[in-house]
Formats: structure tokens, sequence, C-alpha cells
């Protein structure tokens, strides 16, 4: 149907401009475009001036200007209209590096670990997996990395050194894929007390790693909880549960400072 001269209808002004009549609407609801008088059928009609302020506002928009900053940037004069335009542009830029550090960000998630630890936690872990450990354990170990980075970030490095010094302890190695295993066997077993001895003895060899502290560290009112988020995260099997209460309270009893729970 060709537009009436008096001016067009909405569905006919919104096509013209680009746009759907929801949007035009909108425009109408943020004061953008005026809305123009019915005419005596009822319906309103818009004329050559009011398609040009929606072309213009449409324009603006799609450009990446607020709504909000529309309006008065219509009705700037040139010099504020391009000085406006200037601090559109200069945040357009802004959220443009955002976005793409962002995707750079979700791209490390096909290198896993990579987007939630440093290259050094990473290569721990690599060698977890070389060194035989079952994936579960590693898994394990991972997830506990990024809760110590987060909730203790000031142990983390320590962490990391007393970790990779103990991998190059074959006894350590062993009795931690056995404390593993062990999860199999019933709670009660007596060599559940054997391998707590032997895992707490092969801790304290190198006493000095045990309790060593970043410089000027001052423990938090809620340390023991942290510490018991790190500690006994997925222990949820009652073997494994046990096996660590053991060798916590022979470190314990030995003068090494592990919070109680």
């Amino acid at each position: 149907m060709a537009p009436s001269t008096n001016g067009v209808t909405i569905g006919q002004a919104a096509a013209f401009a680009g746009v759907t009549v929801k949007t035009v609407r909108h425009y109408h609801q943020h004061g953008l475009l005026d809305e123009p008088r019915r005419d005596s059928s009822g319906y309103r009609r818009y004329g050559s001036a009011d398609l040009l302020r929606l072309v213009q506002v449409r324009t603006l928009a799609a450009a990446g200007v607020p709504l909000a900053e529309v309006g008065p940037l219509l009705d700037a004069d040139a010099e504020q209209f391009a000085a406006a335009l200037a601090d559109v542009e200069r945040r357009l830029t802004e959220r443009i590096a955002d976005l793409i550090a962002r995707r750079d960000r979700l791209r490390q998630f096909a290198d896993g670990d990579r987007l939630l630890l440093p290259g050094r936690a990473v290569a721990v872990l690599d060698r977890l997996a070389g060194l035989g450990f079952d994936p579960d354990y590693v898994a394990g170990q991972r997830e506990a990395m990024v809760l110590a980075r987060a909730l203790a970030p000031e142990f983390f490095d320590v962490f990391l050194t007393q970790l990779e010094h103990r991998l190059d302890d074959p006894a350590f190695v062993d009795l931690t894929k056995r404390g593993w295993d062990a999860r199999s066997w019933d709670p009660d077993d007596p060599r559940i007390d054997e391998l707590a001895c032997a895992l707490a003895d092969n801790l304290l060899a190198d006493p000095e790693r045990l309790t060593s502290v970043p410089a000027g560290f001052q423990p938090s009112p809620d340390a023991a909880t942290r510490y018991g988020l790190i500690n006994h995260h997925r222990e949820d099997q009652r073997t494994w549960a046990r096996l660590n209460a053991l060798v916590e309270a022979k470190l314990r009893a030995r003068g090494v400072p592990i919070p109680h729970q």
C-alpha cells in the first residue's frame, strides 16, 4: 500500500528506517522521538521530519552511542557534537579492548588449567600426571590449587615450592600413591595408621619446609576455615578423611602449626 501524502504509519516508518516497530516505540519511551498526532482514522502518521529524526537516532544507537546520550547529542551544536562523538569513540575503543581480552581468556579454556593457574602450577600438575598419579588425584590437586590461590594467595608459592621438592622424593611419591589407593580400604584397617606414620615421618624429614611462612605473614581470624576448605577438599570418603586426620595429628604432635578444624 502506498504511503499517504500526510505521512506513513509506524510500521512503514520502521521499515523505511530499517528497525522494528518495537524499536520505534522504545525510542518514543526514551523521549528520543516525538509521537506524531493521530489522523482522522486514529493512526499516527510519521512525516519526513519524524523519519529524519528516526534515522538519526537509529544511526547513533547502531554506532554504539548509549540511548541516554543520543538526545543531547542530536540537540548539540557542531563543536559539542564532535566532542561527544570523540568521547563515545574512546569508550568504544576501551570496550573493544576489554572484549578482546575476554575473548583471549576464553580461548585459554582450550588449554584448561592455564585459565585459573599460573604456568608453574600447571607444570606441577603435568609432572604429577607424568609420575603416574591417578587422573582423579591430579584433578583433586588441580582444584585444591585453584582454592589455595584464591583463599591463601600469600602461601601459594610456598605450597608449590614444597610440592615441587617432595615430587623429587620417590618415597613421598610412592607413599602418596599408596594413600590414594587406600581409599578402597576399610576406615578401621590397621594399615591406615601405619601409612599415616610413614607419611608423617616422610614430611618431618624436612621440617623447615613444613613450617616455612612468608615474611611478615599474620594469620587471619578465619585461617583454620580457609585451611580446611583447601586441605580437606574432596574429603568425602571416610578412609581418606581418617588418613589425613591421622597425618595432621602426628604433625601437630611434632610441633607443626596445622590449624584445628
